[in-house]
C-alpha cells in the first residue's frame, strides 16, 4: 500500500473517531431518572394517605365540573373573552411558515361574531376530546418557527383540550356557524360545532344523578357500535346499573343519553383512594407521554399532567401553572440560592402532594433519591448554548422523572439553563 493511501485511511479513521465522539455527545440523555415502579412505590410509601380530605375535595371538584350547567351566561365579560384577538398585533406565522397578513386576521376576527356574545346562550356537552382554540380556525399560530423554542409544538391558537363528556355553556356561534364560543369548568374558547351537542334539563338530570367513575388508564379506545374516542386519564363517566353514560347527538344536534361498556381495569369509582399503590400506578400511566402544548395532538403539557393526575383522587386543580399555585398553601422560595431551594423542598415538600412552580412551568415533587429532590413533569426542552454561544434547545418532549436540574451534565448547559434557578416557590396541596 502506498503512503498516499495510508494517509487517506488514517485521515478517514481519525475523522470517524471525531464523528463518533461528537455524535455521542449530542445523544446524551438529560438527568432523567429511570426509576422503576418499586422505587416510585418506596417514595410513595412515605406519604400520609390522609393528607387531604378526599370526600370534601371531590364535592368541590363536581361543583366546579358542573358549574357551566348552573350558569345562565358565560362568567367573564366580553372584553376578556376577546383576549385572543390581540394576536393581530403580533408577528404570527401560519402552517406554511408565512406571516399572517392583516387580511387573514381581519377575516378571522370578523368570523368571531362577538357582537352576539352571551346572546345565544345554550348548555352543551363535548362529544369527543375537543381542541379549544383561541380564534375560530384550525390554522396554527406560531412565533418565528426558525428560532429555538418557537414553532412546533407551540401553536398559540391552541388554548386547551376538553375531554369527552365535559359540561359546557355556549355563548354564540361564529358567523359561518362552524364554531361555538364556550366556557367549561376550566377554560373558555372556540370549539368546532360538530364536537358538541346541546343539552336540556332532562339530559342534565339524568347525567348528574348517576354514580361517577373516572378513567384510570391512558388512551384506551371506547366504542359505541363503532369507534368513538381514545380516553384519557381523568375522563368522567356517569354509571347507570352496569353501563356507562356518554352523550351522542341526534339529527338536530341535541344530546341524547347513550350507553357503553367499560372494563373494570379502565375506570374506578371517583375518587380513587389516595393510597401508595394507587399513587404509583396512576403516575405510571403518564410517564413517557409525548409533550402536547395546550393538549395538542391529544397529549398533555405540564399543568394538564398535574391537573389530570389529581383529578383521579378527587382533587381539583386549575388549568395553567400560575393558577395552580393557589390550589394549596404557597411557599415562596424566590430569594433562595440553588442549594437552599433544594433543602427547602426536602424539608417542606410533601412527596406526591407538592407542586414546584416556575414561570410558565409546574412540576410534581415525589421525594428524594441519592439526596436529590425528584420531580415528575411533562417538559418540552431545556435551553442550552453551543460553543459559539448560540442558543439551542435540548429536547426532552415527554412526561418524565428528573432532578430539579435536568440536562445539567449535557454539554451546553449553562447557568441560565438551570430550571432550579427559575423556581419561585412550592404549593402544598
Amino acid at each position: 500500500m502506498t503512503n498516499y493511501f495510508k494517509n487517506i485511511i488514517l485521515i478517514l479513521a481519525t475523522s470517524l473517531l471525531f464523528i463518533a465522539c461528537s455524535t455521542k455527545d449530542k445523544i446524551q440523555q438529560p438527568t432523567i431518572i429511570e426509576a422503576k415502579q418499586d422505587e416510585i412505590l418506596q417514595l410513595s410509601n412515605l406519604v400520609n394517605d390522609l393528607h387531604f380530605n378526599q370526600e370534601e375535595n371531590t364535592n368541590e371538584f363536581f361543583t366546579k365540573f358542573f358549574k357551566p350547567w348552573k350558569q345562565t351566561k358565560l362568567s367573564y365579560p366580553k372584553n376578556e373573552a376577546m383576549w385572543g384577538l390581540s394576536y393581530r398585533n403580533k408577528q404570527v406565522y401560519l402552517e406554511n411558515h408565512r406571516l399572517a397578513t392583516k387580511e387573514w386576521f381581519d377575516k378571522q376576527i370578523d368570523n368571531t361574531n362577538f357582537e352576539q356574545y352571551n346572546l345565544e346562550v345554550k348548555k352543551a356537552i363535548s362529544l369527543k376530546n375537543t381542541n379549544v382554540r383561541v380564534i375560530p380556525t384550525n390554522s396554527p399560530m406560531f412565533y418565528n418557527p426558525l428560532l429555538p423554542g418557537e414553532g412546533f409544538p407551540f401553536d398559540y391558537n391552541q388554548n386547551s383540550l376538553l375531554k369527552i363528556n365535559t359540561p359546557i355553556i355556549v355563548s354564540h356561534l361564529s358567523k359561518d356557524r362552524a364554531w361555538a364560543y364556550i366556557e367549561s369548568h376550566f377554560v373558555g374558547g372556540w370549539v368546532e360545532i360538530n364536537s358538541i351537542a346541546f343539552v336540556d334539563e332532562n339530559f342534565i338530570q339524568e347525567f348528574e344523578k348517576s354514580n361517577f367513575f373516572i378513567s384510570i388508564k391512558e388512551k384506551f379506545p371506547i366504542y359505541e357500535n363503532s369507534f368513538r374516542e381514545y380516553i384519557k386519564v381523568g375522563t368522567i363517566f356517569p354509571k347507570k346499573e352496569n353501563s356507562f353514560i356518554i352523550a351522542k347527538a341526534d339529527e338536530k344536534q341535541n344530546a341524547v343519553i347513550s350507553y357503553i361498556n367499560l372494563n373494570p381495569n379502565e375506570v374506578e369509582q371517583m375518587p380513587l383512594k389516595y393510597t401508595s399503590e394507587n399513587r404509583t400506578r396512576i403516575l405510571k400511566e403518564f410517564l413517557n407521554e409525548p409533550y402536547g402544548w395546550g393538549g395538542l395532538l391529544n397529549n398533555r403539557d405540564c399543568s394538564s399532567f398535574t391537573q389530570d393526575y389529581f383529578s383521579v383522587f378527587g382533587k381539583y386543580l386549575n388549568r395553567n401553572s400560575k393558577a395552580q399555585t393557589i390550589n394549596g398553601k404557597y411557599l415562596d422560595m424566590s430569594n433562595l440560592t440553588l442549594e437552599e431551594k433544594k433543602e427547602f423542598i426536602k424539608q417542606n415538600g410533601v412527596p406526591f402532594s407538592t407542586l414546584v412552580y416556575l414561570k410558565g412551568h409546574i412540576m410534581l415533587y415525589i421525594g428524594i433519591k441519592d439526596n436529590e429532590p425528584l420531580v415528575v413533569h411533562n417538559i418540552w426542552s431545556v435551553r442550552m448554548k453551543d460553543n459559539n454561544n448560540k442558543e439551542f434547545r435540548h429536547i426532552i418532549g415527554k412526561a418524565t422523572i428528573t432532578t430539579l436540574e435536568p440536562a445539567k451534565e449535557i454539554e451546553g448547559f449553562t447557568e441560565d439553563s438551570n430550571i432550579l434557578k427559575r423556581v419561585l416557590g412550592i404549593t402544598i396541596l
